[in-house]
């Protein structure tokens, strides 16, 4: 089996949704980090201090042959087009372990 890793930085109002959409296009699951980012749309200051907006980080973990329908889903939920919303990328997967007690679904 082939894999592959989605990560998906979206804004805190979109997690839930963007998870759902990944796992409606066929994702069994997903890990959330929270963290904080700029970006040229984000970044604003006051009394001239830089705020950073809050940001977390989706990490879908999914065999390769579902990777389009899953990265258009969590696009078309998390809203990419718009400016500042989100972005996604994919990243191969050389290797991996923990998953012995999903391997039937994956089959």
């Amino acid at each position: 089996m082939r894999f592959k890793l989605i990560l998906a930085s979206v804004k805190p109002d979109y997690v839930d949704t963007v998870v759902e959409a990944g796992k409606s296009a066929g994702a069994t699951g997903a890990t959330i980090i929270s963290g904080r980012g700029t970006g040229i749309h984000e970044a604003s200051s006051f009394f001239g201090l830089t705020l950073e907006m809050q940001t977390d980080i989706i990490m879908f973990l999914i065999e390769e042959h579902i990777v389009n329908p899953v990265l258009e889903a969590i696009s078309t939920a998390g809203e990419f087009e718009k400016p500042g919303t989100g972005i996604a990328f994919v990243l191969p997967v050389d290797k991996v372990v923990g998953l012995e007690s999903q391997i039937e679904k994956f089959k």
